[in-house]
Formats: structure tokens, sequence, C-alpha cells
């Protein structure tokens, strides 16, 4: 499902450029990553005491394999690209999408201030873990099988109260 987004660079049509893998920063969030997709639509400014201007409006884009989680980590990442995107281009931006593959379906997200401060409650637990030297213990369930990261986490290895000494050790074993 991501071949396209990892592999195009960039397509326009008319009033809307896509931009894939696009790159993005956050100094005051202390984020980096990459979008999958930052759509731009092109707008009419239409402010009568200033000179009519078109401007690109950007939305994110982010592609999920499964489908929607109970949980709020897809629209808080979603979120956070656009927090990226507003510090970057110095703009404000009210929505974003999020696409899972399972449905087909496309669902629009608006960045209200409640997703807005979870956001950047995650950014500051994730540095506090950071700077505490600390790694949260794995826990496993089903929806670690669709986690792009299940092979970096290793919820099975490290989660029920065993420790990256206990999986390298069990590992150092089999060898």
């Amino acid at each position: 499902m991501h071949e396209k987004v990892h592999t195009q660079a960039k397509e326009s049509r008319g009033k809307l450029r896509i931009e894939y893998s696009l790159q993005l920063c956050s100094l005051n969030l202390g984020l980096t990553g990459i979008a999958d997709i930052v759509e731009f639509h092109l707008k009419n400014n239409h402010d009568h005491k200033a000179k009519q201007r078109n401007y690109w409006q950007p939305f994110p884009v982010e592609y999920k394999r499964g489908k929607p989680k109970k949980g709020n980590y897809d629209t808080v990442q979603l979120c956070a690209q656009a927090l990226c995107l507003e510090e970057m281009l110095n703009i404000s931006m009210p929505a974003g999408a999020l696409f899972y593959g399972k449905t087909h379906k496309r669902h629009d997200i608006l960045f209200d201030k409640t997703l807005r401060t979870q956001t950047q409650n995650a950014a500051k637990n994730l540095h506090e873990l950071i700077q505490a030297g600390q790694t949260p213990k794995p826990v496993y369930s089903p929806k670690c099988e669709n986690c792009s990261f299940i092979e970096i986490c290793l919820p099975k290895s490290l989660g029920k109260n065993r420790s990256a000494i206990h999986y390298l050790k069990k590992a150092m074993e089999q060898q």
C-alpha cells in the first residue's frame, strides 16, 4: 500500500499537488518524521482588503494498512504532522485525513484544541522518557500484528516481565 507513497516524489492535477514522503520537522515539539502524503489544494484568498491571491493549503494524509483503531494513536500521529507543517510553513492547518487500507476509506480529521493538546503532551512525554533514559516495556496485543514497528519493538519477546538482557541471553544460548 505504501509503495507509491515511498517511490513517487510528487504529482500535479490542476488545483491539486501531491507530495509523497515529505520530510517534516518541529523544533517546538522536538520531532522529525516523514509524511506519507501532503496534498496542496489551490485556494483563493477572498479578503477584499488585500489583493486577491491564490495560495496552496497543505492537507496531510496518513496511510494505514489496517482499519480505524479504538485509541487516538493515528489521529495524534497525523496531528503531529500538521503541527510540523504549521511550524515549517508558518500557517494554520485545520484538518487532514487518515486512509485505511483494509476498509479503503478516508476519514477527515479536524485538528481541534483537544487533539492538539494531546499531541503536544505525547511529544512532551516522549522527551521526558528519553531524558530519563527509560524505555517503556512493550505490551503485546493483536494490534501489534499490523504495526510497522513490530520487528523493532518485539512485543512477544520482551513483554510479560522479560527484559532485554533476558532476551539477549536466550538469543546467545540458541547460537
